[in-house]
Order: C-alpha cells, then structure tokens, then sequence
C-alpha cells in the first residue's frame, strides 16, 4: 500500500529526532581519563615538529625564535631538569648514596633552591626545560627529558647520566638555578667536567659548555661574579657530568637568592628569555 505523504513526513521526524537525541548523548559523554603517577618517572621524549603542541601553561615560542637558526634535524638533546617536585617529601629516596664518578658516591638528589619569596628550582628547570624543548622539537630534533613531570622523585644523578648515554645524545643538557647568600651574588655559570674522563668530555663538552655561555651573554644575561672565570666553571664533583660518556654542560641560571634576578626567573617573560637563549645555543652547537 503506498504510503499518504502525512505518514511519510512523519516518520522522517521520528528519525531526525532520534539522530539528534544520539549526537547529543555522544558529544556530552567524553571519555574518562585516568592520571597514573610514579614515583621515578620514564624518560620524556618528544619527536620532532609536528607532533609538539601548545599548552597553556607553555607558551609558544616567538616567532623570531622558531623561525630562525641552523637546523638540526635528526639530532638527539636530551635535557635534565634539575631536581624534582616530590624529592622534599621523600628524603630516604633523594639521600641515598649512588655512583658520582672518579670514584666518588653522592645523595641520589636534592631538594635544590627557591627564591626568597618561595619559588622554587624544581618549578624554574621543569618550566624552562619544557620550553626549551618545544623551541628545539620545532626545529626537528628529537627531544629526551630525564623526568616527564614535576610531581615525581628524582631520578638520581646516575639515572640522569645512563638516560643520555643510552639516547646516544648529540647534546646533554642540565638546567639549574643557584642559590648563593653571599652579598651581591649574581649571574649565570656553565659547568663541565674537568679533567674530562672520555673523549666526549673534552673538546665537545667544553664547545657545549662555551657556546651556552655565548648565548647567554648575547642574550643579555650577565656571567657569575661568584663562581667561574667569565661564566665557565670547570667541575670534577658533579655526578651527571662525570658519569657522561656524551657531550654534556650543567647551566646555572642565576642566582635565586638576589632579589633583583630573582624577579627575573620568576617571570614568565624571564624563562621565556632563558629558554630562548638556551634553545639557540643547542642549535648553534649542532650545527
């Protein structure tokens, strides 16, 4: 029998609502999402350029940062932020003795600093260290962080080492800031291992060690007026550096504890400026 059109309009309603009722249910049910923590987190690694997105609590880099420099595509830089969010909470895990070097065992960490106002290193490496890797991944290289939150422990200084020697990184970088009382303490120092145990030790980690210094100062940073000579410092203490077997430099920012650099690690437009001078040190090495 055929149907009359008044029938025929209404079941085409019928299924126009039903769809309807079935894009509401789907867009208003997203999926849930469960967090897991550890407390000694796996290796970052970001690939290159178009995987890296945005957060909003990363801003994205300058345009005059992103579109300028030597490329060095296929690279690997592996970064160390320093310390860690839960090392203060767990001292049994951060003081533990591990390999350092020449010989020598270390607390597996530490709490680091803050600024006298209470902003503290592990909040300033993670912040700047993540910038610097979106400026480097936009440039194609692959990027390896040796913890991938600030909330965990660690991992210790010998961990730290063993993930830039298994990346086979091209570059190693530690970022840190200072936190020196004594009156008038100021400026940014770059250290490497010295006498260097490897050949990766010397001339490479000494070229790495120069060229941050380079960038820094170009970038309107001043050198330490408390440790090294003209923002080197030669280092044989320091268990990430002793136990590298890759190129690898430690950047001490600044000094958390004067006031006036203090205000400037601080800011977002201070480790913007960090990370922008880092980031384009580790490209001119690469080059």
């Amino acid at each position: 029998m055929k149907p009359s059109p008044r029938r025929t309009c209404l079941a085409l309603a019928a299924v126009l609502a039903f769809l309807a009722g079935c894009s509401t249910s789907v867009a208003g049910s997203p999926p849930a999402v469960t967090k897991v923590e550890q407390t000694f987190s796996a290796p970052s690694v970001t690939p290159p350029a178009a995987a890296v997105t945005s957060s909003s609590s990363v801003p994205s880099a300058s345009s005059a940062a992103t579109s300028s420099g030597p490329s060095a595509q296929g690279k690997v830089v592996v970064l160390d932020p320093g310390h860690n969010g839960g090392n203060s909470s767990n001292p049994a895990a951060i003081n533990k003795k591990v390999p350092a070097g020449r010989g020598q065992t270390k607390a597996c960490n530490t709490t680091g600093t803050s600024t006298n106002a209470g902003y503290t290193e592990h909040q300033f490496t993670w912040d700047v260290s993540t910038r610097v890797r979106e400026l480097l991944a936009a440039k194609g290289i692959q990027v390896v962080l040796t913890r991938d939150s600030d909330t965990g422990v660690g991992p210790c200084v010998d961990k730290r080492a063993a993930i830039g020697n298994q990346a086979r990184a091209d570059a190693v970088v530690s970022i840190h800031a200072d936190g020196s009382n004594s009156p008038g303490a100021h400026g940014f120092h770059i250290a490497y291992s010295a006498p260097p145990l490897n050949a990766a030790q010397g001339e490479p980690a000494k070229r790495l060690a120069t060229t941050l210094r380079d960038g820094l100062r170009s970038a309107g940073f001043a050198t330490s007026t408390y440790i090294g000579t003209a923002g080197l410092s030669p280092r044989d203490d320091l268990g990430g550096l002793n136990l590298s077997e890759r190129p690898a430099a430690l950047v001490e920012c600044g000094n958390m504890r004067n006031e006036a650099e203090a205000a400037v690690l601080s800011s977002t437009q201070g480790r913007q400026r960090y990370a922008d001078a880092i980031a384009a040190a580790i490209l001119a090495y690469l080059a």
